[in-house]
């Protein structure tokens, strides 16, 4: 797409959501009538099918705050117009207090990251936040003034995260939540969040499956390192509440996933 091409989408994205609450499929029948046939011509691949020429700008119209997701409407997804921003917000101050509270220690770099900026733009940011300087894993990061606790024990547990998962997208250094195997199986070309992970004391160990059939759901779960028997014990009670919450019988294999990254 041109970057005129994109501007009008991003204008079409904004002004169809106004006061609406669209799913992707009636959300693109709009954009292509405000823009015009070009851009439902199907050219991007996605999900071994393509998608129409207008969801390449999907990123940069959420970058410029074109939408927010709605309120769902059964399984399926609804986009709107986003909400008038409150003046207590802060802007980009305010967006690096609600990050280091959730995700640090941190770096200027590691922000300009998450959010999507440049560095520079981090940096002026950080500048504005009152902060305290600490040794993360014996590099220099940033916490919130004040915030400097820390739980006494390490983190200790089994998890099965879902694709996407915010702890195991924004956590960084990647190198410390990524140990050994787990960058090579678990992140795609770099890129967290394309498989669902097996989470084993706050680290990635693992990644897992599920395949719904009728009322049973098959789980399979590919461990990078040994359990105990007792992680084996709650990785079980991992796969009974996710046989509740989706109301299906489930069934724990252990071995290797064959499904490939969430594309």
């Amino acid at each position: 797409m041109t970057a005129e091409q994109t501007d009008q989408v991003v204008a079409a994205i904004r002004d169809v959501l106004a006061g609406a609450e669209m799913t992707i499929d009636e959300l693109s029948e709009a954009v292509v009538e405000a823009t015009g046939p070009w851009a439902g011509d199907l050219v991007m691949p996605a999900f071994q099918t393509m998608w129409p020429r207008w969801r390449q700008a999907m990123a940069r119209a959420a970058h410029r705050g074109a939408f927010v997701f709605g309120a769902g409407r059964g399984r399926k997804v609804t986009y709107t117009a986003p909400p008038a921003a409150p003046a207590s917000t802060g802007g980009a101050v305010g967006l690096v207090r609600a990050y280091l509270w959730a995700y640090g220690p941190a770096t200027p770099a590691q922000f300009a990251q998450w959010a999507g900026g440049p560095v520079g733009w981090a940096r002026e940011a950080f500048a504005g936040v009152e902060l305290e300087e600490v040794l993360f894993a014996g590099e220099r990061a940033w916490v919130l003034a004040g915030d400097t606790a820390v739980p006494g024990d390490p983190p200790r547990g089994v998890r099965l995260l879902p694709y996407f998962d915010a702890y195991v997208v924004a956590g960084r250094p990647r190198e410390l939540l990524y140990p050994g195997a787990a960058a090579a199986r678990a992140l795609n070309g770099g890129q967290a969040g394309n498989f669902p992970v097996l989470l084993v004391d706050g680290d990635v160990g693992g990644v897992w499956h599920q395949r719904r059939s009728g009322s049973r759901l098959d789980v399979t779960v590919e461990p990078l390192r040994d359990l105990t028997a007792a992680q084996f014990g709650e990785l079980e009670g991992q796969v009974e509440r996710l046989g509740e919450v989706m109301e299906a019988r489930p069934r724990l294999a252990i071995g290797p996933i064959t499904v490939g990254p969430h594309a």
